[in-house]
């Protein structure tokens, strides 16, 4: 197949001690099952894990050479978000399935018009910058939230009252609910 190292164990951090090199990746890049990547100073290696999976920083990537390889979040365009009710805010961008990073003052998201105009609207002040992204994982441990342009279809429910219908589409109204019946 090939001869480069092959890296098919995932360290988490905290699990894990040692001298690694580095490969700094962005948010949707740590986001992989196989590939081929090389660390900062240019040594090439196969990630080839038995599922997709979501990497995060301080991650190593265990080598079949022995060696392991650190994961490092890349900075990267992000809307920085700031206003009077961060919880309220938060929660208009989880109910887009949006990745968000939840700081104290603060919560980070990926550029987005269509967000940064709904934010807007709720009274958020919005500055773009250049972060590490590290958003949370997940309400069942490791993992993903993902917006729905992520690349590839799937489907699910939401539990809601009989007469409510919801809609996943980021441009309609935050606070409309559409009457089904």
């Amino acid at each position: 197949m090939t001869d480069l190292p092959l890296a098919q164990t995932v360290r988490r951090a905290g699990d894990w001690r040692g001298v690694a090199e580095i490969v700094t990746l962005d948010y949707d890049t740590r986001f992989l099952r196989r590939k081929r990547l090389a660390t900062d100073t240019g040594r090439p290696f196969v990630v080839d894990l038995e599922k997709t999976t979501s990497l995060e920083d301080g991650d190593a990537l265990e080598l079949d050479d022995g060696s392991r390889v650190v994961i490092r979040a890349a900075e990267e365009d992000v809307l920085v978000v700031t206003g009077k009710s961060i919880p309220r805010l938060a929660w208009h961008i989880g109910n887009r399935h949006t990745p968000c990073q939840i700081d104290t003052d603060r919560l980070l998201i990926q550029r987005d018009p269509v967000i940064r105009r709904m934010l807007e609207q709720l009274g958020a002040t919005i500055a773009e910058a250049r972060h590490a992204f590290t958003p949370e994982g997940g309400a069942y441990g490791h993992g993903r939230t993902h917006s729905h342009d992520h690349g590839h279809s799937h489907s699910h429910s939401h539990s809601h009252s009989p007469d409510k219908f919801h809609e996943h589409d980021a441009e309609h109204d935050p606070d409309e609910t559409v009457d089904a019946g």
